[in-house]
């Protein structure tokens, strides 16, 4: 495990779904508040916003661990073929189909930061790291469904909309989202040029690959 000053980044384990529930009920309530009415958070939360146990099973998903073992933030990759929950858009197979790399983009799934350490660049690090395993898999590009500010930080990552995408929960609420996708740079050893630098309380997704 590659350390940084603050934290560390490790896979996901079962036993930290909890906490990962809390981590993206917080989030959600607050870094989703200026975009999302209060019955539109509640509805995602209560429809399938959080940490998914498949992503963890399959070694897919990490955390970022501070050292007094709290978890910032978190965020995965997926070869399955959901996008979000167990839906996606133009895919008519099963939500835990195994996608294949040639054909299809692996999906990014399930970011959240806990809001008194937003904007540190943690996510970005999560981004990266999803990139490089992703491109390490076959992957030549990927994709996600993003609120909204998870749209502003893929739009900084490098990421392209696809389309607007407003999805219509069970219990009828409505919710605005934006499908992006991003090619993976072929020219790099391991797929994606990843170059950004140390800031205290940041993490490089490269140094974690090393």
């Amino acid at each position: 495990m590659q350390r940084s000053t603050d934290c560390s980044i490790r896979h996901a384990r079962l036993q930290d779904v909890d906490a990962l529930r809390r981590l993206a009920h917080a989030a959600a309530r607050v870094l989703c508040a200026p975009d999302y009415t209060p019955t539109q958070v509640d509805t995602m939360l209560r429809f399938g916003l959080g940490p998914d146990s498949q992503l963890i099973a399959d070694g897919t998903y990490y955390v970022v661990e501070e050292a007094d073992g709290r978890i910032a933030a978190a965020g995965g990759w997926s070869y399955r073929a959901a996008l979000m929950g167990t839906m996606h858009p133009d895919y008519y197979g099963g939500p835990r189909d195994v996608v294949d790399p040639a054909t299809h983009p692996a999906r990014l799934r399930a970011f959240f930061v806990r809001p008194d350490v937003a904007r540190r660049g943690l996510a970005r690090a999560l981004v990266g790291l999803c990139e490089l395993a992703a491109a390490g898999a076959g992957f030549t590009r990927v994709e996600l469904l993003a609120t909204p500010p998870g749209r502003r930080l893929c739009l900084a990552c490098g990421f392209n909309d696809i389309e607007p995408l407003t999805c219509v929960f069970p219990d009828g609420v409505a919710v605005p989202a934006w499908r992006m996708t991003k090619a993976l740079c072929p020219s790099d050893p391991l797929g994606v040029p990843i170059r950004r630098r140390r800031r205290r309380g940041a993490l490089h997704a490269r140094a974690w690959l090393n």
